[in-house]
């Protein structure tokens, strides 16, 4: 098993919070696809990024979801839509190995 996480942002670099239905899209998406979704959307984690002289704050949300396989591939371009959607150079994906007990 492989635990999938999102991290996306509230914002636009300008501050604009995203509309909801943004993040609800993307949820019904993911649940249709991976058969369950949690989403980590009520006290929003801060991220910091160096851009190599300025510190970036972000508020963001987390999405989970659990897969038997990893398609890489399939990540890899599910990553560049999210980056067109919410116009962001990086939206961070990262998969770890996980057990279910």
């Amino acid at each position: 098993m492989h635990l999938i996480q999102i991290l996306l942002p509230l914002s636009d670099n300008q501050g604009n919070r995203f509309p909801a239905d943004r993040f609800g899209r993307r949820r019904k998406e993911l649940t249709k696809a991976f058969g369950g979704i949690t989403a980590f959307t009520r006290a929003p984690a801060q991220g910091s990024t160096d851009t190599g002289g300025a510190v970036v704050h972000d508020d963001i949300v987390v999405f989970e979801v659990m897969v038997e396989r990893l398609d890489r591939d399939w990540w890899a371009r599910y990553r560049q839509s999210l980056e067109q959607e919410f116009a962001q150079d990086e939206i961070l994906i990262r998969a770890s190995q996980t057990e279910r007990l």
